[in-house]
């Protein structure tokens, strides 16, 4: 008897979360749908130019039919973009906990932070490939690194300092060392303020890396192909690679959102 009333008030919480999860879904689905109607019926009605604005149609036939050239591409983008995203997360984990523990560290990265912050891309990639070489990937690596460290950084360090006063009085009860209480008591704390940052930080490594390539590099990557493809007047090709690089983008943005759910379903889960 109970089983049974206990999986009837359970169903409607069930349905509820399963109708609200589709709801998320469809919802932005749907508004993407209704765009590009919008898009395509402006452009056939209004007759505009390719050169001014491809139709969907258009770009979807040569994302298709390039589509080899768009995959090359995005490895070569996506490549870069996992290297400064793995690079630049985890300088910033470290330096914020640095940052945490250390009083003097702390004020002396202010500045340093902050001058990283409005550091240009335009200004700083050309500079990266006379120091590393206009045929290695590092300076785009390292430009999307630093895109990465400063979110990652801001956020966990105000994560790491969201720690409650009787937490951090009951380590010093239990005569814990400093590394101890972050181990085991700020750096869970400060985990929702990391993912924070990730997410942001996985859509700026994207940026970053394809931004670096207008600025010079080896031949390769989605930013030299848009540059190459509306050089040689083929916009709807450019707008193709547009679309690999958004693509490209929500695919880091979905997986940095999928090991935050991972990361937050395992500690509630645990004890």
């Amino acid at each position: 008897m109970s089983a049974t009333s206990g999986s009837r008030s359970a169903s409607p919480l069930t349905r509820g979360f399963s109708s609200g999860s589709l709801r998320a879904v469809t919802a932005p689905i749907l508004l993407g749908v209704v765009v590009l109607l919008l898009w395509q019926v402006a452009v056939v009605l209004l007759d505009i130019k390719p050169f001014v604005l491809p139709s969907p149609v258009n770009i979807g036939t040569q994302f298709a039919s390039s589509f080899d050239s768009v995959w090359a591409g995005t490895v070569v983008t996506g490549t870069n973009a996992f290297v400064g995203l793995l690079l630049g997360a985890v300088t910033g984990i470290l330096a914020a906990i640095a940052a945490a523990l250390v009083r003097v560290f702390d004020e002396l990265s202010v500045p340093i932070v902050t001058a990283a912050a409005v550091i240009p891309i335009v200004a700083l990639a050309p500079v990266l490939y006379t120091m590393f070489g206009a045929n290695v990937e590092t300076a785009r690596q390292l430009v999307a690194a630093l895109a990465v460290f400063i979110p990652v950084y801001l956020n966990t360090l105000k994560g790491l300092r969201q720690v409650r006063p009787v937490h951090r009085d009951l380590m010093r009860a239990y005569a814990a060392s400093p590394w101890q209480a972050t181990r085991t008591v700020t750096l869970p704390g400060a985990m929702p303020f990391l993912f924070t940052g990730l997410r942001i930080a996985s859509s700026l490594a994207v940026i970053s890396a394809l931004i670096a390539e207008y600025f010079g590099g080896p031949v390769g990557g989605l930013g030299k192909s848009i540059t190459s493809a509306a050089a040689s007047s083929n916009y709807p090709l450019a707008y193709a690679y547009v679309l690999g690089s958004i693509l490209l983008g929500l695919v880091f943005y979905a997986v940095t959102l999928a090991f935050e759910k991972l990361a937050s379903r395992h500690s509630s889960s645990t004890p």
